[in-house]
């Protein structure tokens, strides 16, 4: 039976990314993307599970990128397509389909990790993950910006004619680019990835439980949580970027 937990963790990830996609499409934005949140948990959990029952099998490795192309590869090309069909009316529609790129070349990436044995320890182009909860994150933060009658920089740039087509071009190339980047699951920097697993999982639980106590008052949090993300999956871009660009 035990064998069997793996995967069962991994399907609750497609799971996740199953309802991420159903929400996208009604225009749910923001609790989309939590369900994406929650299939990046389930994604983290199916791999520690494997390595602590010693329940390694082919199926589950291709289960796992089936599942990850639906969760971050699949949903978040759809959350940039349908944000800016939804709320860019003044644009041409069919601009909103160059965000669909993302979903190619994210099944292109998935299937590269997947053969590539220089990526044991770290990556070699951005992680769908990552570039999930880029996409994701600002979309949400811009979502409940809306509902809140809330202005600002990033969420007219969200709304800008330009920015959704340009950044899902420049994100999907990321994905199959050649850049090394360090994983946040572990490897060579273990402990590096550790402190910031333990940041992100801390930061959550926070504003997990500030909204349970303060009701419709703790929305304000979450868009906080969600800014956070974006900042901080930005920063893990365009570190490696730079690392790549200006060696020591």
């Amino acid at each position: 039976m035990k064998r069997h937990i793996p995967n069962i963790i991994t399907c609750l990830n497609l799971v996740c990314g199953a309802a991420a996609v159903i929400l996208t499409l009604w225009g749910y934005w923001w609790p989309a993307f939590c369900f994406m949140l929650a299939g990046a948990v389930f994604d983290f959990c199916d791999g520690a599970a494997a390595r602590l029952l010693g329940a390694y099998s082919d199926i589950g490795k291709e289960l796992d990128s089936l599942s990850d192309m639906v969760t971050f590869g699949l949903a978040p090309a759809l959350m940039f397509f349908s944000w800016y069909y939804k709320v860019n009316t003044d644009y041409p529609s069919w601009v909103a389909f160059i965000a669909l790129i993302i979903a190619p070349l994210s099944a292109v990436r998935l299937a590269k990790f997947n053969l590539d044995d220089r990526q044991k320890t770290g990556f070699i182009g951005l992680p769908t993950p990552s570039l999930a909860m880029i996409v994701g994150s600002l979309t949400a933060y811009g979502h409940i910006c809306m509902q809140n009658g809330v202005d600002g920089v990033l969420l007219r740039l969200l709304c800008s004619s330009w920015f959704i087509p340009v950044a899902s071009v420049f994100l999907a190339l990321m994905l199959i680019s050649e850049i090394p980047m360090f994983s946040l699951k572990g490897g060579a920097d273990s402990k590096k990835a550790g402190a910031i697993r333990k940041v992100i999982l801390i930061s959550a639980a926070v504003i997990i439980i500030l909204c349970i106590l303060l009701k419709p008052a703790g929305v304000p949090f979450i868009a906080a949580f969600f800014l956070m993300l974006f900042f901080f999956f930005v920063w893990y871009l365009l570190s490696q970027i730079l690392a790549l660009l200006l060696p020591d």
